[in-house]
Order: C-alpha cells, then sequence, then structure tokens
C-alpha cells in the first residue's frame, strides 16, 4: 500500500459531473468542522480590526486557514513583516508536495480543470483523494468536488462571522487565538500517525524544538520560521541517501 504523498501510480483518468457530485457528497462529515473553523477564523479576523467583508474576501481569494490565520494574528501582535511573509511560505509550503504527488491523476484533464481542483485543494480532502485513489477511484472529478465542499463550508463559516461577531466581541477571551497551534498540533498527530517513519518523527521533534527554543528569545512570529527550516533540516538529516525512508 502506498502512503498518502507517495507518487500516484500512471492510469487513466476521466473527469466528469459524478465524479465532482460524489466528491461534494463525500467530503460533508469534514465540512462541518471546516465551517466552524473560517467561523472561529472570522471572529479573529473581526477582532483584529477586518469588517466582515474583508474578512470573507480574504477567505474567498487566499483560502488558507494556516496562512490567514498566522496573518490576523500578525496584525494582532505587531509581528515583523519578513517573519510574517516567511511564517506563511513555510507554512503553505507543502502544498507544493500536495500538488505534486496529484499530478499523475490530473495532467490529463486540461489546464483549468487542473488548476482550478489545486486552488480548492486542502489538507483535508488531499488526504481523503489520496485514500481513494489507492481504493480504486479513478475519476478526477472527485478531487474538485471534494475541493468545493471544503471551499463553500470555510467560506460560509468565515462570513458567519459577521453575526457572531456581535455576540462574541473579543473572541480571544475564549482562547480562540489558539485556532492556529491547535489546528498545527493535529496535523502533527496525524502526519505521524499515518507515517511513523523517521523523517516524519525527526521533522516533528525538530520543529517543536526550534520553536520553544526560539519563541523565549526572539520576536513573536519568528519561532513558526524557526520551526519550518528545522523541521526540513532535521527530515533532510533522517533520510538515507539512498532515499528509504526505514522505520
Amino acid at each position: 500500500m502506498n502512503y498518502p504523498g507517495s507518487p500516484i501510480p500512471r492510469s487513466p483518468t476521466s473527469f466528469r459531473l459524478d465524479g465532482v457530485r460524489r466528491g461534494f457528497i463525500a467530503v460533508q462529515p469534514l465540512a462541518l468542522g471546516i465551517f466552524v473553523y473560517g467561523a472561529t477564523f472570522g471572529l479573529l479576523a473581526i477582532g483584529a480590526g477586518l469588517s466582515s467583508l474583508q474578512a470573507v474576501a480574504m477567505s474567498m481569494t487566499i483560502y488558507s486557514g494556516t496562512a490567514q490565520t498566522v496573518m490576523v494574528n500578525a496584525m494582532s501582535n505587531g509581528s515583523a513583516l519578513a517573519a510574517t511573509a516567511l511564517s506563511v511560505l513555510l507554512l503553505n509550503a507543502r502544498y507544493l508536495f500536495y500538488g505534486a504527488s496529484l499530478r499523475p491523476w490530473l495532467s490529463d484533464i486540461g489546464g483549468a480543470r487542473a488548476y482550478g481542483s489545486l486552488f480548492l485543494l486542502g489538507d483535508a480532502n488531499w488526504l481523503m483523494v489520496m485514500r481513494r485513489f489507492e481504493d480504486g477511484e479513478r475519476d478526477a472529478g472527485f478531487v474538485l468536488g471534494t475541493g468545493l465542499g471544503l471551499y463553500v463550508a470555510w467560506a460560509l463559516g468565515t462570513a458567519t462571522a459577521g453575526v457572531l461577531g456581535q455576540l462574541i466581541p473579543r473572541p480571544e477571551r475564549l482562547g480562540l487565538d489558539f485556532l492556529l497551534v491547535a489546528f498545527c498540533a493535529a496535523m502533527i498527530v496525524e502526519t505521524v500517525r499515518i507515517r511513523p517513519d523517521r523523517a516524519t518523527v525527526a521533522a516533528c521533534a525538530g520543529a517543536l524544538g526550534a520553536s520553544l527554543l526560539v519563541e523565549r528569545i526572539a520576536p513573536p512570529g519568528w519561532s513558526v520560521v524557526a520551526a519550518g527550516l528545522a523541521g526540513i533540516a532535521a527530515a533532510w538529516a533522517a533520510t538515507p541517501a539512498g532515499g528509504d525512508n526505514e522505520r
């Protein structure tokens, strides 16, 4: 069995409306959590000074919970622009690998369909479509359908923050600014559970150690940068020269 992230074997694929429909329906159990995540982000954005319309526009154009949360937190705590930009870059570098892993599936369906599907790609639906491909799914419309289902939930969740903001004027009192930390921690646990190899564990340990150290000695925002660089370095060091990643 291939792990998520392993190259997809070449085989004929199609792109049908039925695949889009099935993907949209299949991802709905995850959509509720994304809706709540979007609403929480919206509250944080409004608390940082954005209007409801600006928060929704950010969600619909950037469409990256980690990047958007980092940007909003930077607005709130006065993080340096360079640290914020590097944090966003490192947090979202994973999408380069997500896209590469899906290339054999999307390369034959045309640029508009492929790039449209990749724009809507997120952590949750990437993992779902990789598993479904291993189970025999060959309709690339499934990728677009899952992405569309989560995109709608994210945008609607952010939009509801305008109403919730009237009820929760200071979301940080509820600890909602801890959202990014909790999300990243959940991603780490799931990643290690799926692929508990040496490089993955080393990357997580290196990132954690670097972030805890830099958080104590550097201005806000730089701990994320240090975690990203340390995680990459640790994974590289733990990967054998031949590329075989032993457990």
